[in-house]
């Protein structure tokens, strides 16, 4: 067992005019190693972790004793460069409808696609996989791919522009959107195309989501600049790959103002590789309440930001865990507030808890 204190866990590297965020003691334990690319992590109904890990398991982590359990194997997982079991989403009302939804890559026709399938489970197994939406195109890298349900009781989908940047702006692409369906896979009547499952576009590769209130936000891997944390809204253009971060250099502002494009709440350059967020408001760690916090890949770092009252605007930062445990890429919390991270650097993975 691994256990790290730390005091605000490295220098604070808040931009200026952020205001100074407070220092946090928090402890962290490996709860789990030897995994190899964990890509989602759920703390679920039951008490227990469910994690999916690139090359198609779905598995449970005891979060006390560490120990894992592999749930299922998908069998038609493709894993080139970054592709694989992606996103994970349980139903919100699991015990009576025990869905679990996953987002991975596959061959079609000797096409790389990707498609979103939803298990039943029973018995501690899954079964029944229920195509919900499929032909997503894919490549070795920016495939996305997070799931989000709603409060609504939609499933939101991120997929990336599968290096085609130019398909991040067709709306008749399923490339570089975010992604709008039923839970059975049907088109919502109030999409903002009749019949499309789109439901914002211009995005380059997002791998972060998460709803606080009646609002979205994605966190968005940019090119050799500007990584995002965006604030997703009904029908906008996100501008990649015309606009890369804010709008501020001339051919970026005549884009933004002919296509109505919105900016990010934040970016970053040099990037950090932004991957998966979460909401913190509990008060078991006050200092983090009303924060998303960010994993990144790059960056090496767990890094909090800090919203205003309204959850419009990212008003400081503050970043932990720099280089402790290398690449992260997974998030979740315990409802007594702990905090659960997973690593990402392909040789014996871990999980990690963050506690007070």
């Amino acid at each position: 067992m691994l256990l790290i204190c730390c005091t605000a866990c490295k220098k604070n590297k808040s931009d200026n005019g952020e205001e100074t965020l407070p220092d946090v003691d928090i402890k962290t334990r490996v709860v789990a190693s030897g995994l190899s690319n964990p890509w989602e992590m759920i703390y679920g109904p039951d008490g227990l972790l469910w994690i999916t890990e690139r090359s198609g398991k779905i598995s449970r982590v005891n979060p006390q004793t560490g120990a894992v359990t592999l749930l299922h194997t998908v069998s038609d997982v493709v894993s080139n460069g970054e592709g694989g079991l992606l996103g994970m989403a349980l139903h919100p009302n699991f015990t009576a409808n025990p869905y679990v939804y996953v987002v991975y890559n596959y061959n079609s026709s000797g096409n790389y696609r990707e498609k979103v399938v939803r298990f039943s489970y029973a018995n501690n197994a899954l079964s029944n996989p229920q195509i919900l939406l499929q032909q997503i195109p894919a490549a070795n890298i920016h495939n996305g791919s997070r799931l989000l349900i709603t409060s609504d009781q939609k499933l939101l989908i991120s997929t990336g522009d599968a290096n085609v940047a130019e398909n991040a702006q067709n709306k008749n692409s399923l490339s570089g959107k975010i992604l709008r369906i039923n839970l059975d896979g049907s088109i919502p009547a109030d999409n903002p195309v009749a019949g499309n499952p789109m439901w914002s576009f211009g995005h380059r590769n997002a791998q972060g989501l998460i709803q606080v209130g009646d609002r979205i936000y994605a966190s968005e891997h940019g090119p050799d600049s500007d990584d995002e944390i965006n604030l997703i809204t009904k029908g906008k253009n996100y501008g990649w790959p015309n606009v890369k971060g804010f709008c501020n250099e001339p051919a970026e502002q005549t884009f933004c103002a002919a296509n109505d494009v919105a900016e990010p709440l934040k970016a970053w350059t040099p990037t950090i590789a932004t991957a998966s967020i979460s909401y913190y408001n509990s008060d078991y760690i006050p200092q983090w309440k009303n924060s998303l916090l960010l994993m990144t890949l790059k960056g090496t770092r767990l890094v909090q930001l800090k919203l205003n009252e309204a959850g419009t605007e990212i008003t400081a930062s503050k970043d932990f865990l720099d280089g402790d445990f290398g690449r992260l890429r997974a998030i979740t919390q315990s409802p007594d507030g702990k905090v659960y991270i997973s690593s990402s650097n392909g040789n014996d993975d871990k999980i990690i808890e963050i506690a007070k």
